[in-house]
């Protein structure tokens, strides 16, 4: 593989960031403390992982169009809305996201909801625009952003990570807990580009498991830097799953086991797109990116 991630993620980010800020343009009559909170929350930054999975997986099996950047734009809403809620005192509590005051912080609590329960509703409605030259894949693309965000994938997935504070799961329980906290919204983000490019069901299973393997990784990374990291450079607060008595891959399996436990899930992942030509090379060089990451 001769592809680097530094070679095509900031083209992504900036095709993203342009698609965000069309459909985050309020009009003057909405100004109001509400959508800057909308846009303060989705615009000031962030890895875009999950669009640029979005862009990376319609280019493995076909070419990237308007479909393309409606799912990657609701991805990227859905995470923001999951991001301000995540941080809310009733969660996580935290104050520091981004390297910047969290939305509740900047502005207030009930601003904080409400900006999230806005981009939740706007993945949908940015999701509705495909509709007009394909209502079958609209339909598709709803399917599979539901499946991820709601009751069966990231929604239950934050349930269960509360319903863990304090308790000591076994390893199967906390992948159940990631699996459905991060790695469903990441595997919809790929099979929602996929789909948008034309992917047939033996392609969507094969990079269902590929991003099966990802978003672990992506957790288990996660929780490797929440202990070698800083405030500075993940931009947010340093041990705050510690400090919560959160469960983690570290504290069952020490850092080392964590680390062994990222370069397994990254050669599954590998492994995963075996049958893909070149076209998926960004796909591979997204894997090493996770696992490598120091934010």
């Amino acid at each position: 593989m001769s592809v680097s991630a530094t070679s095509f993620i900031p083209a992504y980010k900036s095709r993203i960031d342009s698609h965000l800020e069309t459909v985050l343009t309020f009009p003057d009559s909405h100004s109001s403390s509400l959508f800057d909170a909308i846009r303060y929350s989705v615009l000031n930054g962030g890895k875009r992982i999950r669009p640029v999975l979005t862009y990376a997986a319609a280019t493995a099996v076909g070419e990237i169009n308007l479909a393309t950047d409606a799912s990657a734009a609701a991805v990227e809403l859905i995470h923001a809305y999951s991001l301000i809620h995540d941080d809310l005192p009733a969660m996580d509590d935290d104050d520091l996201r981004r390297g910047m005051p969290t939305c509740h912080i900047a502005f207030d609590e009930a601003t904080a909801i409400l900006a999230g329960d806005a981009l939740q509703t706007l993945a949908f409605e940015e999701l509705l625009t495909v509709a007009a030259h394909s209502p079958q894949l609209c339909v598709q693309l709803l399917s599979l952003l539901c499946r991820g965000a709601g009751a069966s994938g990231m929604v239950v997935g934050q349930a269960l990570d509360i319903a863990a504070v304090n308790l000591s799961p076994d390893l199967q329980q906390l992948e159940q807990i990631h699996c459905n906290k991060t790695g469903a919204m990441i595997n919809a983000s790929i099979l929602m580009g996929a789909v948008s490019a034309g992917a047939d069901s033996q392609q969507q299973a094969a990079l269902s498991e590929y991003g099966d393997a990802i978003g672990l990784a992506f957790q288990v990374q996660d929780d490797i830097l929440d202990v070698t990291g800083t405030t500075e450079v993940i931009g947010k607060r340093q041990g705050a799953d510690e400090a919560l008595n959160k469960p983690t891959y570290v504290t069952l399996l020490g850092l080392g086991g964590a680390r062994e436990k990222a370069a397994d899930l990254h050669q599954k992942a590998l492994a995963a797109l075996r049958t893909f030509d070149s076209r998926a090379d960004q796909l591979r060089a997204i894997a090493d990116y996770i696992v490598n990451r120091n934010s």
